[in-house]
């Protein structure tokens, strides 16, 4: 994909929407597919007094010692949060306009990390400087090795600063992604064998079943994954998202919008005026949960209002970027479940 193609994306309708996972992959050039094959193995060494990783890029970070300064994305962050490890610095939605923790922060004490910055493109590299980091860690949602969050604009200064990890979230399932983070934390001194951290493995394992048997005992329910801005509704498709590539694995019918369809949304999505948002039929509503997207509660559209599936009150939350520990996603798959076991047929 060429720059001058991806330069016809609107950053905005993209960041809204809930299969736009990949903003970093449709305004930048995509890569050569070797470039983050997403199978790369991880390795971490604190016991010798050394530290290495190699990440998805398949680039192998080596460090004298393990990174004590860690500068992450703020999903990222959350992450590791849960395992016991904290970052000094984050970068990406942290808090909302009323300074309150934003949904992909997680359990974090946002007040006690420096914000690099809060929105898209909003990167303070003076203030990272000043941390002295260690390493900086993002997702990447594209297999060209782009690392989410950080500037197009900054990302070579920011690359001199500090070494850099990153873990594909672009074309695999959820338990890849969260196997990696695994591995990561593990490397960085995070307890695996905690109460915490196992049982709630076991209980996302669970979960997965409790998904893969309601979709058995519900058969037929159609589920469409959506994302609402003021002026279009995105309808995503699966076959990019971590989340949605894993609840189809395990039976979820989802709506697919046909590639064409989705070619103008760097293959993540379908774009919607409102007047067409009723185009593709669904029993079952997912949307996207985060700030950067208007909210159920709050859409005012009357062909949305019309819905069968709005109508039923068959609507349920996404997380669009999901945070990458066993502890925060077993409640999206159980709650999918859930949603599947008491959905009705209704469109």
């Amino acid at each position: 994909m060429s720059n001058a193609r991806t330069a016809r994306f609107s950053r905005r309708g993209l960041l809204a929407a809930g299969g736009a996972l990949g903003l970093g992959a449709v305004l930048t050039a995509c890569g050569d597919e070797d470039a983050g094959s997403g199978g790369s193995a991880g390795s971490g060494d604190g016991t010798s007094g050394g530290w290495s990783f190699k990440d998805d890029r398949g680039t192998t970070v080596k460090l004298d010692k393990k990174p004590a300064t860690i500068v992450a994305f703020t999903g990222v962050a959350a992450a590791l949060y849960d395992y016991g490890i904290e970052v000094k610095g984050v970068f990406g939605p942290t808090k909302t306009k009323d300074g309150k923790a934003d949904v992909q922060a997680g359990d974090m004490d946002v007040s006690k990390v420096t914000v690099l910055g809060n929105v898209w493109d909003q990167f303070n590299v003076e203030k990272y400087a000043a941390l002295a980091p260690d390493v900086l860690i993002s997702t990447m949602f594209d297999d060209a090795g782009t690392l989410w969050y950080v500037p197009e604009a900054s990302k070579d200064k920011i690359a001199k600063l500090a070494p850099s990890v990153g873990i594909s979230v672009y074309d695999r399932q959820l338990t890849a992604s969260l196997q990696r983070m695994w591995e990561l934390a593990e490397s960085l001194g995070g307890d695996m064998k905690a109460a915490k951290a196992t049982e709630a493995k076991k209980r996302f394992e669970a979960a997965s079943e409790r998904l893969r048997k309601a979709v058995k005992a519900n058969p037929g329910i159609k589920v469409m994954a959506g994302s609402a801005s003021p002026e279009l509704f995105y309808v995503s498709g699966t076959n990019l998202s971590v989340d949605l590539e894993y609840f189809k694995a395990l039976g979820v019918d989802f709506v697919e919008p046909p590639e064409e369809a989705k070619s103008q949304g760097g293959g993540w999505f379908e774009s919607l005026s409102w007047e067409n948002v009723d185009k593709y039929e669904a029993d079952l509503i997912m949307m996207d949960d985060r700030t950067s997207a208007i909210q159920p509660a709050d859409i005012t559209e009357a062909t949305w209002k019309k819905l069968p599936a709005v109508k039923a009150g068959q609507v349920v939350p996404r997380s669009a970027e999901p945070i990458l520990s066993y502890d925060k996603c077993a409640p999206l798959v159980e709650n999918l479940a859930k949603a599947i076991e008491k959905a009705k047929k209704v469109a």
